[in-house]
């Protein structure tokens, strides 16, 4: 009778605290920002800060509002995003050929690695004088900044992931009598492909990085204009809201290589963990 009545531990009662962890994750990241605006909009309404120099949340709110409703962010933000685009696609395709050139083949990596390494060690953005004059002042020097920054983290992190894929995989594989063509695509791009993901993801971040100073360069449109137009006229409200905008695409962009990432690597153990942890949290 008494085991009859017990509850099942499925049915437990849940702690007080389960309902607020049920919240996720979301509600504990947005805390801080808050608390810090907050803080920031009580020192300027008390006088402790200038706010010509440093504009309150409401300020910069205000600017933000009259900048999207006269058009000027969108046109300016659709510029910079369209750089980060073209300049990123460059240089992953540049990263993805050099990476398989590299790590499928010995003598590939003899061919370009050693050139890449000495490369990736000069600082591209001290290369902006030398791309004036070789580009001129247009949108090419940008785009070929954004390019250059970004290929050699995807070089490197897809050739370690090429030469990192177990060894016994391939020799498993190579019972099966597959081809090379069919070793390459089944079993050594899927294995090279989380490493491949990890460099997207510091690519996607050099790239905004790149694009914030480049455009503030010789530049007659894009965010990085909008910021440096409004220097010249002391808008540090404006500042603000180009800084604040630049940290949103950043964040934006790098959720969404996460997003790939979960949809991509579904079938590692640890995305398995994490969804089945989710669930019976849930």
């Amino acid at each position: 009778m008494s085991l009859a009545l017990s509850s099942s531990p499925s049915r437990r009662a849940s702690p007080p605290w389960a309902a607020f962890r049920r919240l996720g994750t979301g509600a504990h990241r947005v805390a801080m920002p808050l608390a810090i605006l907050v803080v920031w909009q009580g020192l300027a309404w008390a006088g402790l800060i200038q706010t010509r120099l440093m504009p309150s949340p409401i300020m910069v709110a205000e600017s933000f509002w009259q900048l999207l409703i006269t058009g000027q962010l969108i046109g300016n933000l659709l510029v910079s995003l369209a750089r980060v685009v073209v300049g990123l696609g460059i240089g992953i395709l540049l990263g993805v050929v050099f990476g398989l050139i590299a790590g499928l083949s010995r003598l590939g990596e003899d061919t370009v690695d050693a050139t890449l390494q000495m490369a990736r060690t000069l600082p591209h953005l001290a290369l902006i004088p030398l791309f004036i004059l070789w580009f001129g002042i247009g949108e090419t020097p940008k785009i070929a900044l954004i390019a250059l920054g970004t290929v050699f983290p995807i070089y490197l992190n897809l050739f370690s992931g090429i030469r990192g894929v177990d060894r016994k995989i391939l020799e498993a594989a190579t019972t099966l009598d597959l081809t090379r063509s069919e070793i390459i695509w089944n079993v050594v791009l899927p294995g090279a492909l989380p490493a491949f993901l990890v460099g997207l993801r510091y690519a996607v971040g050099i790239a905004w990085l790149t694009l914030v100073v480049a455009e503030q360069l010789n530049a007659s449109s894009g965010i990085g204009y909008l910021i440096m137009n409004a220097r010249d006229f002391l808008q540090t409200d404006v500042i603000f809201v180009g800084l604040i905008v630049y940290a949103i695409l950043g964040l934006g962009t790098d959720q969404m290589v996460r997003m790939i990432e979960r949809r991509a690597l579904a079938w590692r153990p640890s995305f398995i963990a994490a969804r089945a942890g989710n669930q019976a949290a849930a």
